[in-house]
């Protein structure tokens, strides 16, 4: 049974729209630049906000990796210190010589409290000593929330950028498709050469927007989690030097109830 093979007659017009449209589509330059350089102002003016974006939470996120690192470093080597068994105020003296760092700070409010609290002697009522457990606990507790606001800045501009980038790419890939539309209806024609650049320019501004915003995103999240363990280390020090100054104090209690029960027994 024989086979038909006719085919739709194909205008000459079609097919050279369609090779004029090849060739123009090739001779647009297609490379990174070439497609910033070639973009609508709106869509450039998104392009270098994204890029301006990207650029300071790169400096953000290089600033938070060393200091993050860095304090851990020494909070560890200050804790080894601590636990040591050296004299509190000669680790005090020491550390108001070094350079300060959340943790030495933490420290320093405290020890700082103290020592006024019990510059005229260790008080000997209850209701003194209490006065005094709160007033170091508080001087600390201050001390950290500084010190964690001070640490957690930049990281609303990571999340804002985490959050907002890829909107502010989607408003430039919506532009640069109006404007494809745009150029076909002005120029009533649909081959490639015509649809092919605006499409790039508006892909390239969504690209850009993941660009910025994947890194800051994911930079966010683990800036965050290694914050919140930072600073639930600074409370648990603050926790655990206020325990020392409880059990000094209650000591001195215990002394001075022997003393005064050795005078009796001795009348």
């Amino acid at each position: 049974m024989p086979v038909d093979t006719a085919t739709t007659p194909v205008s000459s017009d079609a097919i050279s729209n369609v090779a004029a449209g090849a060739v123009s589509a090739g001779g647009h330059d297609f490379s990174i630049l070439g497609l910033f350089m070639n973009a609508d102002f709106v869509v450039q003016f998104v392009m270098l906000v994204l890029i301006s974006m990207s650029i300071w939470c790169w400096t953000i996120i290089i600033s938070k990796r060393l200091t993050i690192k860095k304090l851990n470093r020494r909070a560890e080597k200050f804790e080894e210190i601590f636990w040591s068994g050296e004299s509190l105020d000669k680790l005090f003296q020491r550390v108001r010589k070094s350079a300060p760092d959340p943790m030495l700070i933490t420290f320093t409010a405290g020890m700082e409290e103290w020592q006024a609290g019990v510059a005229a002697g260790i008080p000997r009522s209850e209701s003194l000593q209490a006065s005094l457990k709160q007033r170091v606990e508080r001087a600390m507790s201050l001390a950290i929330v500084r010190e964690m606001d001070m640490m957690e800045r930049g990281m609303t501009f990571l999340a804002t950028t985490g959050s907002s980038a890829t909107f502010i790419g989607l408003f430039g890939t919506v532009w640069g498709i109006m404007n494809s539309f745009t150029a076909i209806a002005a120029m009533n024609n649909t081959s490639l050469a015509v649809v092919a650049p605006g499409i790039a320019e508006a892909l390239f501004a969504t690209a850009t927007g993941l660009v910025a915003a994947i890194p800051a995103m994911v930079s966010y999240n683990v800036f965050s989690t290694a914050l919140g363990r930072y600073g639930d280390r600074l409370h648990n020090f603050a926790t655990e030097f206020s325990a020392i100054m409880s059990r000094h104090l209650d000591g001195q209690e215990a002394a001075d109830y022997e003393s005064a029960s050795s005078k009796k027994v001795g009348t």
